[in-house]
């Protein structure tokens, strides 16, 4: 499965990038296929390890809050692997398929 999520620590002030490196260090520490961009971070694996990461990310971006706001998409394929960038692959494939021929 893939999962991109966000968390949000509520009661942490406006700045919350310390608690957000906190969530994305313990993503990064799984040692599963993971990205991180300016509004989730999307991380792929068995659904018990993607949904354990995802649990321990969010504890750890409300650790001293006790609340946390989580969005999670997740797109639950079985059998597939390396979604993360075959899914990409794919697109930037037909793009360039579809791409105008500039007369090079």
């Amino acid at each position: 499965m893939i999962v991109a999520f966000s968390v949000t620590p509520i009661g942490a002030g406006r700045h919350v990038g310390r608690q957000v490196a906190d969530a994305v260090r313990v993503v990064r520490d799984s040692g599963l296929p993971h990205r991180t961009d300016s509004m989730f971070t999307t991380i792929e694996g068995e659904w018990d390890e993607v949904m354990d990461v995802v649990r321990r990310a969010a504890e750890a971006a409300g650790a001293g809050t006790g609340r946390v706001s989580l969005v999670l998409k997740a797109d639950i394929n079985e059998g597939v692997t390396n979604g993360m960038t075959t899914k990409v692959e794919t697109i930037e494939r037909l793009l360039a398929e579809d791409a105008p021929d500039n007369g090079s």
